[in-house]
């Protein structure tokens, strides 16, 4: 960490919305290259997860934090506690919303949560995919928004094409305090490349697989390591719940697998720099989501 010098701002700053807001969109925007999957559906994020912006006038870390979601497994309740976590330890609470749509129970929800941190934490509301409604439509939306955090100042932006995003480093720079540097200026996350990796391949399931398949499935990576002609080597194992969700994710003649290999590919890439061999295999391993000690390798145990 370095020494704090007059005038410099930093501090964590908590994205919460709902699975469809474009939370890990902004954040990969953000740093201008992918460092979270992203996918329209429930739990694509599962775990706290850092990007960390440094310029030469602050240093933020945006935290992209888990839906909160029924806990019915031992996997629900760390994403639950991870959220939650997130909120507390925040100098900033983001409330990212979709205003091309109006609020539904689970942004009234999350904005129940954020005005319950707001007596110790600000809130800034940010009213994202401004590219995809008429502006009669942003407008009343704006207002039904607002409505659920009254006193909140709104942010307009595009995640997806980069629209207002200047104007929202501005206004969350101005809530921030002066302090240091936490983590050097060429960081821009605390997750290994190995569980980005990772991440990326669930990510693709979540965008190809049907139904609830998608959230039956855990990666890890086995190797992430390069070779002497210089391309990266990644291996991954898919897990699944059932025997029939195995076959549904290698498909007919491993057509999807395929698929679901050359989508995750690219991301690797876009990350790492390098082209990339992915190997990918598919494993039974039943209840997984309640298995204390495979949550624990995968890193998405809880706290104790």
């Amino acid at each position: 960490m370095s020494e704090p010098t007059p005038g410099y701002k930093s501090g964590f700053v908590s994205i919460i919305g709902k699975p469809n807001a474009g939370k890990s969109t902004l954040a990969n925007r953000l740093l201008g290259q992918p460092i979270a999957g992203v996918s329209i559906k429930p739990q694509t994020t599962r775990k706290r997860q850092l990007a960390i912006l440094t310029t030469d006038e602050a240093q933020i870390i945006f935290v992209d934090t888990p839906g909160l979601h029924e806990s019915k497994d031992k996997l629900s309740q760390f994403i639950n506690a991870e959220a939650q976590f997130a909120l507390r330890d925040a100098d900033l609470i983001l409330f990212l919303a979709d205003a091309s749509q109006q609020p539904d129970k689970l942004d009234e929800k999350l904005a129940g949560l954020a005005l319950e941190a707001r007596q110790d934490i600000p809130v800034l509301l940010v009213l994202n995919k401004n590219d995809l409604a008429d502006n009669k439509t942003l407008a009343a939306n704006k207002a039904l928004f607002e409505s659920l955090l009254p006193g909140s100042q709104t942010v307009s932006i595009s995640a997806q094409t980069g629209n207002g995003i200047e104007n929202l480093l501005r206004v969350v720079r101005g809530f921030l305090p002066e302090g240091p540097q936490y983590y050097p200026p060429d960081q821009i996350t605390e997750t290994f490349e190995r569980d980005i990796a990772a991440e990326m391949v669930r990510a693709a399931c979540l965008s190809l697989l049907e139904a609830e398949v998608p959230y039956s499935i855990a990666v890890r990576t086995d190797e992430y390591s390069e070779r002497e002609n210089g391309v990266l080597y990644v291996k991954a194992t898919i897990f699944v719940e059932r025997e029939a969700q195995k076959a549904i994710v290698i498909g007919k003649n491993g057509e999807m697998i395929k698929r679901i290999g050359s989508a995750a590919r690219v991301d690797i890439e876009a990350v790492s720099g390098q082209k990339v061999f992915l190997d990918l295999t598919v494993k039974l391993r039943k209840d997984w989501k309640n298995d204390q000690a495979f949550l624990k390798e995968l890193g998405l145990s809880q706290r104790s």
